[in-house]
């Protein structure tokens, strides 16, 4: 329990709900959201002048309280005090949740906001609860304009923390059919754990997305406008999504200097703030396949790699012969081939989730992901409905790919599927995330995969032996001898 001695003495009755420090963009949005929607909420940042500028200019949306220091936030909040801390993920985090720790009483709260690695926030919540003080690991999805008018929210934590939280949140996420794109996932890093795998998910998304804009202008030698206007159609269809959209908006953009195509005038280097990685990470440790969301983290970093790809294209340069394709032919194949890629990274996310909750002791509705997934997030697209329907109709669920809607648009697009992953092969075209999920797709139908060889190759160099599919047993062969089969006893 922390020591209430240690804390300030309120020189007034505290009249806020709630509390934020770090008052950086999402931090600043998150604010005004919060008293936009009739909460109280002091607020304080470790440089004073934003909190300033953040009453100056937006006071009059609603209740703001300033403060100046850690100890009047805490002064200022209602008990149990919830503490929402919006700072870079890290030691910047640690620095904040130490400085508050002696400041709290037992059975307060504080919210880590960020970006923040899952087993981080199980440490952190290790330390409050030496303290009686509950940790959260809270997801916000949806970036700037989303922490301002809506996002997906996705909590982790203790139920006594959602008791305190929860009316807060759900009144300032998204909401799409009435229902509020905010829920409490699970216990301990639950809520950033779903969020990171949101994010391995967004980054496949825009990989497929980058190959389907690079797969039509190379083979068909169109312009980004013409792109533009291809997935604007796209978004009235299946398709529809705020990246679909988004991605249609940015190649209308025309550089004001050159007036030439913005996206030819950016670097073709693509940033990457970790939580991809983390997800690729923590699926090699769950043992959960996620190759689409895989090679879209390994493309931003071959992206990256300028001077390998300039030594390269000086041996390689020569470009294969040009593809001849039937233009409407090509963009509908395109599309399905999209569809049902992204059925794939979606689905893989997925699978991870249900891992990482069934290997951490987290009951959490994967249903209700898909649904607070709708409004407010990156990721959010018409088929996640479908999702939330696969979910509510069987729980359990194996596979999504395996549900009859989802099955059915993989099968209807299987065709073109292959057909662009053939046609980027011949036009020199790399589509790794396109690649990759066709071949996850093929893995799973086929009957037969040559991991048999891998088995056999590992007993005769290892003696790591091999289950037979004719009888029970593990088995291992003398290679280097006899080739006598023997049985190993469990």
């Amino acid at each position: 329990m922390a020591d209430p001695t240690s804390g300030p003495t309120p020189t007034a009755t505290p009249t806020a709900t709630i509390g934020l420090t770090g008052l950086a963009v999402m931090g600043r949005n998150l604010a005004r959201n919060i008293a936009r929607h009739g909460h109280t909420i002091a607020v304080h940042n470790r440089t004073a002048a934003r909190t300033t500028s953040l009453l100056e200019e937006h006071g009059d949306e609603g209740s703001l309280v300033a403060t100046g220091s850690l100890e009047e936030l805490v002064a200022a909040v209602e008990q149990p005090r919830v503490l929402i801390v919006m700072v870079k993920a890290g030691e910047p985090t640690d620095a904040v949740v130490d400085a508050l720790v002696p400041l709290l009483d037992e059975g307060d709260i504080v919210v880590d906001a960020g970006n923040a690695h899952p087993d981080d926030t199980t440490r952190r919540q290790q330390q409050l609860e030496e303290h009686g003080l509950h940790f959260v690991g809270m997801g916000v999805s949806g970036g700037e304009e989303g922490a301002l008018h809506g996002p997906s929210i996705m909590v982790g934590g203790s139920d006594h923390a959602y008791d305190r939280l929860g009316p807060v949140v759900e009144s300032i996420a998204a909401q799409v059919d009435g229902e509020p794109c905010a829920t409490h996932v699970g216990p301990g890093a639950a809520g950033h754990f779903v969020k990171m795998v949101h994010n391995g998910i967004e980054y496949a998304d825009m990989q497929l997305i980058a190959e389907s804009y690079d797969l039509l202008r190379s083979v068909l030698g169109i312009s980004p406008a013409e792109v533009a206007d291809i997935f604007e159609e796209w978004n009235g269809g299946d398709l529809e999504s705020f990246l679909i959209e988004l991605t249609a908006d940015v190649l209308r953009h025309t550089d004001r200097t050159s007036g030439t195509p913005f996206v030819d005038v950016v670097a073709d280097a693509a940033e990457q703030k970790g939580t991809g990685r983390w997800t690729v990470q923590s699926a090699l440790d769950l043992g959960v396949p996620v190759t689409g969301i895989a090679e879209a983290t390994f493309a931003r970093s071959l992206s990256g790699h300028r001077e390998q790809r300039d030594a390269a294209r000086k041996v390689f340069d020569t470009d294969p012969d040009p593809v001849e394709v039937d233009r409407d032919r090509f963009v509908d194949d395109v599309r399905a081939a999209l569809y049902a890629s992204k059925v794939v990274a979606y689905a893989q996310g997925f699978d991870q989730i249900a891992a990482g909750a069934e290997a951490n002791g987290w009951d959490i509705d994967l249903g209700a992901v898909a649904t607070i997934w709708r409004g407010g997030c990156i990721i959010r697209a018409q088929f996640l409905d479908r999702i939330r329907e696969a979910y509510a109709d069987e729980p359990d669920l194996t596979t999504l790919l395996t549900t009859p809607y989802f099955a059915q648009a993989v099968l209807d697009g299987v065709h073109s599927w292959r057909r662009v992953v053939a046609t980027a092969a011949q036009s020199g075209v790399p589509v790794p995330a396109f690649g990759s999920s066709l071949s996850y797709f093929d893995g799973l139908r086929r009957e037969r995969l040559p991991a048999a060889v891998i088995q056999l190759l590992r007993d005769s160099f290892g003696a790591h032996s091999y289950q037979r599919t004719d009888r029970p047993g593990t088995f291992h062969t003398a290679w280097a001898g006899d080739l006598a089969e023997v049985e190993i006893e469990a």
